[in-house]
């Protein structure tokens, strides 16, 4: 049977790759800055997304990676690692 989640229950599997390099910014980039940064970008989301997409508790569409990985300044796939 088909299934959306990683294996540990997580509804996706960037968060916490997000969580460590938005946190290893020099200045760190707090969840809120990253929001904005993100909307600057286009992306419709706010400090609660980000904190629910770093827990695994949010989707996350290849549109929303492609601009995460801009703003973080990485390949897409290092997220996915």
């Amino acid at each position: 049977m088909y299934k959306n989640h990683a294996p540990d229950g997580r509804y996706n599997i960037c968060g916490r790759r997000v969580a460590a390099l938005r946190k290893a910014r020099s200045p760190k980039l707090s969840q809120r800055g990253f929001a904005d940064l993100l909307q600057l970008r286009g992306l419709d989301v706010d400090k609660n997304a980000v904190q629910r997409i770093e827990s695994g508790q949010r989707f996350v569409t290849d549109i929303e990676l492609k601009a995460i990985a801009c703003v973080l300044d990485v390949a897409v796939e290092e997220l996915l690692e």
